[in-house]
């Protein structure tokens, strides 16, 4: 497997369980609680004003405290953010290895041996709104996986991958859901 990222010990210890079976192996990590990790920094304002900037997107919400605070209890972050707080820096002290977002999907490209893929749908939820100086935490789970598929790309499987979103109180501020196809391209 040394053109994929390595599999974790939860996925090669299930892998050894179920003898080398890699569609019981992914269908034992459905709904499994995986990489939960806390962002690397709070929610702040020069972020929002990047983005806000980079898309020309002048919403007052995002722009005025006062109508912010009228309307929301203060000021927010667009609810197309939520990402944001998660992507790896590509350099970090003391990390050793590159963090990548969205880790169950190379995990299910090794496990597959799937050199290929895309995604093919993301939908998110919003709950709470995130607030200047939120300090989100995160956590990938699996929810589904097809039988092998073979479509104009290439023959793979189509997953369905759920990472759920909360503030330092523990409370839900959003679920993105991400549809994946993992294939091989036709010889």
């Amino acid at each position: 497997m040394s053109d994929f990222t390595p599999l974790p010990p939860l996925v090669t210890d299930l892998l050894a369980e179920h003898k080398g079976d890699t569609l019981a192996t992914a269908t034992a990590l459905l709904d499994v609680e995986q990489y939960r990790s806390v962002g690397e920094f709070p929610v702040e304002q020069g972020y929002i004003w990047t983005s806000l900037a980079s898309v020309e997107n002048g919403n007052p919400l995002f722009w005025d405290p006062e109508l912010a605070q009228e309307l929301a209890g203060g000021v927010i972050a667009p609810p197309s953010m939520i990402s944001v707080w998660f992507r790896p820096h590509s350099w970090a002290p003391g990390r050793e290895q590159e963090a990548l977002p969205l880790q169950v999907h190379f995990d299910l490209k090794a496990l597959f041996q799937l050199p290929e893929a895309i995604m093919t749908d993301n939908t998110i939820i919003f709950h709470e709104p995130v607030r200047l100086g939120d300090v989100l935490s995160t956590f990938q789970r699996l929810i589904s996986i097809s039988e092998v598929k073979t479509t104009k790309l290439g023959t793979g499987r189509f997953w369905v991958i759920e990472v759920v979103y909360e503030n330092q109180h523990g409370d839900l501020v959003g679920i993105e859901s991400y549809t994946g196809f993992g294939y091989k391209r036709e010889a």
